[in-house]
Parts: structure tokens; C-alpha cells; sequence
């Protein structure tokens, strides 16, 4: 006997989001499709989470609330350490929870994957910077420890680079980069290890790298 709960109308709207956000973006999403889709009315929206933006802002907590966490955990732990941390232990602390978003998500992991991809590069600047505001506390940790494992680099280099970082994570771990790649794409969800090293070995040399000329 099937003892399973059904879904709550929060979790099918939160759901639903995730799905269609990834699918058509942000904007291009109407929250009637939404809610026909997720057997709910607009007023639930509304009660749950206040707005279709507020819907927007739940769904990345959602979504990145495992990878914050385990950041988190990381970060602290190498400060627990008694020393310093090295660039190459936070771009990979970083980059390999990140990379790991299919896995932490379960069975909406491939979900997941392309909502933040699609995200993270809406072309909606208030989008991207509604995703922005809800990794911050984090994330903005990570600039911080790695602009004091680079004192020999300007701030403002740091901010770049650690930019570009967030941004081949993003294209990473949505698979838009095998998208991308002229060879055979991928036929599976997730990424191998080698994968995640090769990339963790390219951003922890261009952050290391000499400052930019001029």
C-alpha cells in the first residue's frame, strides 16, 4: 500500500516554478501556465510567497540550500584549521559542492541544474540579481577568504576573476558548457570527477595569474 503523502499545493507550486523557470525563463512564464500547471489559483501564489517574484526567491533558496550549507561547512572548517587557506582549497571547497548539485538534489537534480543555468544567465538583470541577493551571505564569504589568500592582487582583480569563477560554475553545472563543446555531448546528468578537476585546475590558475596589464 502506497503510504506516500501527496504533495502540498507549496511544494507543487515550488516545483512547478523550478520546471517551467527552466524551461521558458522567468518572464515568459505566466503564473496563470504556472498554476494551471500545478493544480493551484493565482491566490495561492500569493499566500505561499507573497508574489511571482517571491515565488522566484523561494524556489533558488530551495535549490541552492544544500550547496550553501555544505559551503558554509567547508569554509568554516578551513578556518578551524589554524591557517590560511590556499587558493586551490577554496576554488575547489567552491566549485566541487557546486558541481555536485545534481547528486545533492535527488531526483529533481537535472531540474535544479537547468533552473539555476537558465538563472543565473536570465537576460533580466533584476532576475540575476535576485539570485545574486540569495547567495550572497555565502558566496560573499568566499571573495573575502580569496582576496586574503591573494593579497598580491587588487580587490577589484579578485571581484573579476571570482566572477568568472561563479559564471563557468554556472555553465558547468546546468551541462551548458557540453552544449557548447564541438565534440559528442553527454548523454547523462552530473559530471564525472576528472571534469570537476580540470575545472577547478583552470580557475585556480586564473586566479593565481598576474594581474592583468594596464
Amino acid at each position: 500500500m502506497n503510504t506516500s503523502r501527496p504533495a502540498s499545493t507549496r511544494d507543487r507550486l515550488l516545483d512547478t516554478a523550478e520546471r517551467l523557470f527552466a524551461e521558458h525563463g522567468f518572464a515568459a512564464t505566466s503564473l496563470r501556465t504556472l498554476t494551471e500547471a500545478a493544480g493551484a489559483n493565482v491566490a495561492a501564489v500569493n499566500y505561499h510567497f507573497g508574489s511571482k517574484e517571491g515565488l522566484l526567491r523561494s524556489v533558488v533558496e530551495r535549490a541552492m540550500a544544500s550547496v550553501n550549507g555544505e559551503r558554509l561547512r567547508l569554509l568554516e572548517e578551513l578556518g578551524a584549521s589554524g591557517r590560511k587557506p590556499t587558493v586551490e582549497e577554496l576554488v575547489r571547497a567552491f566549485v566541487a559542492t557546486g558541481a555536485s548539485i545534481v547528486e545533492r538534489s535527488g531526483e529533481r537534480g537535472p531540474a535544479v541544474a537547468r533552473f539555476l543555468g537558465r538563472v543565473m544567465f536570465e537576460p533580466d538583470p533584476a532576475v540575476r540579481r535576485l539570485f545574486g541577493t540569495e547567495v550572497a551571505p555565502v558566496e560573499g564569504q568566499y571573495l573575502d577568504a580569496l582576496q586574503a589568500a591573494l593579497p598580491e592582487l587588487p580587490p577589484d582583480e579578485v571581484a573579476f576573476r571570482y566572477r568568472a569563477m561563479v559564471g563557468l560554475l554556472g555553465l558547468h553545472q546546468s551541462n551548458a558548457l557540453d552544449d557548447l563543446h564541438p565534440g559528442r555531448p553527454k548523454t547523462v546528468a552530473g559530471h564525472t570527477r576528472t571534469e570537476t578537476d580540470r575545472l577547478i585546475a583552470l580557475l585556480t590558475a586564473g586566479l593565481q595569474a598576474p594581474p592583468a596589464a594596464g
